[in-house]
């Protein structure tokens, strides 16, 4: 006999299952996946469930303000363009779904040389060692002329950069966020840190043009989240401190100056969720009204994923 008292459970209270409100139903989980199967028939296969039905509703999201003529801002960090996820963001740009780019710094660097020279993303532990990281004289001259071009013009960063990369007629535009969002006619606004950014070691960098361009682009950037309200969307992939950050800013501005930005959607995709991202994307910009998103995931699957329910979702309305 144990030398410890044991709880008698001989009367608690029991009930029957079926007669109990739960929170999954057989029509709501998974069909298996076969062989053939088109991208509806896969979406239809996800669980309706969890981040499976979170990603449909994000899709839902982006669909209905463009119908409203809404804002659908995407904000960057720069692994979203190191794994090759450009050309998705541009093809839904050029649909439509997606009509403001914002990002840091680094995702116009490696931009440009995807489409100047075809690749991008240096070995940093080998080239640290010997101090050649970030030492590309062509990406520095190129980024800080356009940020000098900016400030010259009174044009923001971003707009810079993709005209620059049109005039140079680089061989891949296609490929670049930048150039295809000045084709279109859609802002891509560079939000930069100083000091973050391999271009700024350089002797061609001017402080106050990068400084004065990333300004101008963070007022186009308030003014476009000023038309949030009543069913807008942001997301962030892959941003963990600027942009969440800039975001917030951005929001305060557009509020103080009484633009009613409430009842929009927001979401974060990125491989973990970070507390910047989490509190300002997230949670707090929608807390007097709206939904905001958290999924977790590789950009290389979640973007194209994300795409494709976009796509299908305005294809079934």
């Amino acid at each position: 006999m144990s030398r410890f008292e044991e709880i008698d459970l001989s009367k608690v209270r029991t009930y029957s299952a079926t007669e109990r409100a739960s929170k999954v139903r057989l029509d709501e989980i998974a069909t298996p996946p076969q062989a053939g199967m088109t991208v509806r028939e896969f979406l239809n296969s996800l669980p309706r469930i969890l981040k499976a039905d979170d990603l449909k509703g994000v899709a839902k999201a982006v669909v209905e303000a463009r119908k409203k003529g809404k804002p659908v801002i995407v904000m960057l960090g720069g692994h979203v363009i190191k794994t090759g996820c450009a050309p998705i963001l541009a093809d839904l740009a050029g649909k439509g779904f997606i009509t403001h780019f914002a990002s840091n710094g680094a995702v116009a660097i490696h931009d440009t040389e995807l489409a100047r020279f075809g690749h991008t993303s240096e070995d940093v532990a080998v080239q640290l060692e010997d101090g050649s990281f970030g030492m590309a004289d062509d990406t520095a001259g190129f980024v800080n002329a356009a940020a000098r071009h900016a400030h010259d013009r009174k044009e923001g960063f971003g707009e810079a950069v993709g005209a620059l990369l049109i005039d140079e007629d680089a061989p891949y535009l296609d490929r670049a966020l930048l150039a295809v969002s000045y084709k279109l006619g859609i802002p891509y606004t560079l939000h930069v840190a100083i000091g973050t950014d391999i271009v700024h070691q350089h002797p061609t960098a001017d402080g106050s043009a990068i400084g004065d361009s990333s300004l101008r682009d963070f007022r186009i950037f308030c003014a476009t989240v000023a038309k949030l309200g009543n069913g807008g969307v942001v997301l962030n992939l892959g941003s963990a401190v600027i942009m969440p950050e800039v975001f917030l800013k951005a929001l305060s501005v557009a509020r103080n100056l009484g633009n009613r930005v409430v009842d929009f959607t927001t979401a974060n995709f990125d491989m973990i969720q970070h507390y910047r991202p989490t509190v300002n994307v997230v949670n707090r910009p929608v807390i007097p009204g709206g939904k905001g998103y958290s999924i977790t995931g590789h950009h290389e699957i979640m973007i194209p994923l994300l795409a494709a329910a976009i796509l299908e979702t305005a294809e079934k309305d």
